[in-house]
């Protein structure tokens, strides 16, 4: 393979990574447990948290720690779905893209 077939590879593979940053940054998943939902992005960060009245009931009992172990839970359980979900969406967009080759397939 001649110099200008690697340049025009590497194009091809930044092209196809820029495609698959795209559908990354585009990708959301919820997760609702206890009246707390979260919504965390495919670039890992939370877009969103929103509560139920009945969320607070811990709160209101005394037990703030159990709140805050229950939004922990849920954060933690929304951030492992998107990063699920990206790495599915990750796989289908190389194998549909013609980029399996370049990862061993």
């Amino acid at each position: 393979m001649g110099f200008m077939d690697q340049m025009k590879e590497a194009m091809k593979a930044r092209s196809e990574q820029k495609k698959i940053e795209a559908a990354i940054k585009k990708l959301k998943v919820e997760h609702t447990n206890g009246g707390i939902t979260v919504v965390a992005r495919g670039d890992m960060m939370i877009e969103q948290i929103s509560f139920a009245d009945n969320a607070f009931d811990e709160v209101k009992q005394g037990k703030p720690e159990r709140f805050r172990t229950m939004l922990e839970n849920v954060i933690n359980a929304a951030l492992k779905k998107v990063r699920e979900a990206t790495q599915q969406e990750v796989m289908k967009m190389m194998q549909g893209g013609g980029m399996g080759g370049l990862f061993g397939k």
